[in-house]
């Protein structure tokens, strides 16, 4: 655009939009406004013919047949002196009445109508008087023919007039209901005009908005993206400049400003670059050399661990070596200070060992394999067979259970955690009995959900993150045994195979540990039945190591 936009310089972009849009939301308040006038003054006549009109139409054929139905009945009781041909008449008094305050009510407000009603309810009235009364006065009932043909028939001239009065009455009637849809045909004209009419304008008023708004606005704001998409395409050399709007001018000095720095700073970002690779070359340098290190470390410790249990194990035999020597020498005291020497040792070497498992897990010898979940529960129940046989146990569990990846050495010792402690807690009055599930996650698609519960003395729902931190104890150690590291390396397995534990604070009776791991390729479910396994022993336990000989 050129210099002869003075107004569409003088207006940003926003401004031009709300012009717009404020030019159409007049548009639509004025026409809404007429359309609902002429919707109402339409409503208004088609509820004047529909509601009132035509309803009375209807209201003065019940009011003529109900004059008829009187004029028969009074005219058979004086012919048959039968008092039942006298319900007629007294019913047609009754809808008479109906009627008439019926059209009364619909034709309030159309006083030659009404003047109709009140012409044929004074006819009515004297008919009756002068004829009906007199004439059912005049019979005898059970005595036929005591009135005269003559007399019968002497009321009829009485009312033919009445019929007139109804035949004006209803001429009157099709009269309004004529001119009402006269009107109402006249009205739905005008409305279809005057919104036709509306609808141009708006269509018209659309195109002269839209053409205003590409020529002031959509035709420099395409100039301005062609210049920057140039720009953008690493014709860094072509200037961009704005028109239009007075925000589209700012824009695209302001785009023109930005292609300038970069520009200047491009030649500074591949010095940048170049410095960057070379950092890249040195953090690779230093991830080598901190595997490296991690390598060294873990050997270490496990270097000072087995050093630490040499020691231990020395302090652990002399002094048993001493009380069986020298026992006969030493004072109940001192018996009671070489046991605690004893059981501190003990105590420290299991200590380690567990520091040592729980920093190993995930870290050396991470085997990835289809691990079945079913073989890792038997091998963990056979290492736990002496306590099971001891406790009379109860283990339920799934027929079959399914397969993930994994390790198989840390599953086992998952499922020895979990049970074992099923069986180190248990209820002082009652066998333990252990239930172990396994179904499909219903919260996380692809997740097995496993679950191992007891009836045993249970944790409270306070501890259900404490009892999962290393060394975190909630009985004393002369109660329940142990390092206290048990569920934390259970959490640590369970987290390493890409899943999570948690207490279920909601078990009603002892405690139930739950915990996910994720599918593997062509898993099947477990079936539901369960299998109960009792206390056995197993010949195939693994043997006692030499390190374990040299405590006992």
């Amino acid at each position: 655009m050129t210099g002869g936009t003075g107004i569409g310089r003088r207006l940003t972009v926003q401004r031009w939009f709300f012009l717009a849009l404020s030019l159409m939301v007049l548009l639509v308040v004025i026409g809404t406004a007429i359309g609902a006038n002429l919707l109402s003054r339409t409503a208004a006549v088609t509820d004047d013919l529909l509601r009132r009109v035509q309803p009375a139409q209807t209201e003065v054929y019940r009011l003529q047949a109900a004059l008829v139905n009187q004029e028969t009945g009074v005219r058979g009781y004086a012919i048959a002196a039968d008092r039942q041909f006298l319900t007629p008449y007294t019913s047609g008094k009754q809808d008479e009445a109906r009627s008439a305050a019926r059209l009364r009510a619909q034709l309030q407000d159309r006083p030659e109508l009404l003047a109709d009603l009140l012409a044929v309810e004074h006819g009515a009235a004297a008919w009756r008087q002068d004829y009906a009364e007199p004439l059912a006065a005049a019979v005898t009932p059970g005595r036929p023919g005591a009135v005269d043909q003559a007399t019968v028939d002497s009321g009829k001239h009485e009312f033919d007039h009445l019929r007139g009065l109804w035949a004006k009455q209803n001429v009157d009637l099709a009269k309004a209901v004529k001119e009402g849809r006269a009107h109402l045909a006249h009205q739905r004209t005008v409305r279809n005009v005057v919104l036709s009419a509306m609808v141009a304008a708006f269509l018209l008023t659309g195109v002269a908005l839209a053409v205003l708004v590409r020529l002031l606005v959509t035709r420099p704001l395409e100039a301005l993206t062609k210049a920057s998409e140039q720009v953008a395409a690493g014709d860094f050399a072509h200037h961009i400049h704005g028109d239009g709007p007075a925000d589209l001018i700012a824009v695209a000095g302001a785009v023109e400003g930005m292609r300038r720095r970069i520009v200047a700073e491009l030649d500074v970002s591949r010095d940048k670059e170049e410095a960057l690779s070379r950092q890249a070359d040195e953090l690779d340098a230093q991830a080598v050399e901190l595997r490296r290190s991690n390598a060294e470390l873990e050997q270490f410790a496990y270097v000072a661990s087995h050093d630490l249990q040499e020691p231990l194990r020395k302090v652990a035999s002399f002094c048993q070596l001493l009380e069986k020597r020298y026992g006969d020498k030493l004072d109940d005291r001192g018996l009671q200070y070489i046991d605690f020497a004893v059981d501190g040792a003990k105590r420290m070497q299991v200590l380690i060992n567990d520091l040592l498992t729980f920093s190993r897990v995930g870290r050396l010898d991470d085997t990835r394999e289809r691990v079945g979940l079913g073989p890792a529960l038997d091998k963990g129940l056979r290492n736990l067979a002496a306590a099971v046989e001891e406790s009379d146990a109860r283990i339920d569990r799934p027929e079959t259970l399914p397969e993930i990846v994994g390790d198989p050495t840390l599953l086992t010792m998952l499922w020895q955690n979990l049970v074992g402690n099923a069986l180190k807690f248990r209820h002082p009055d009652r066998a333990p009995h252990v239930s172990v599930t396994c179904d499909p996650d219903p919260e996380n698609p692809g997740m097995w959900r496993l679950s191992v519960g007891d009836n045993g003395i249970g944790i409270p729902p306070e501890f259900a993150d404490k009892v999962f931190v290393i060394f975190q104890r909630l009985h004393s150690r002369d109660a329940y045994g142990g390092t206290g590291i048990g569920l934390a390396l259970c959490k640590k397995i369970v987290e390493h195979h890409g899943g999570r534990i948690w207490l279920d604070t909601e078990t009603a009776e002892g405690t139930r540990f739950c915990f996910t791991l994720p599918y593997a390729e062509e898993t099947a479910e477990p079936t539901g039945t369960t299998e109960s396994t009792e206390a056995a022993s197993d010949p195939e336990a693994p043997e006692v190591t030499d390190d374990e000989k040299a405590l006992t």
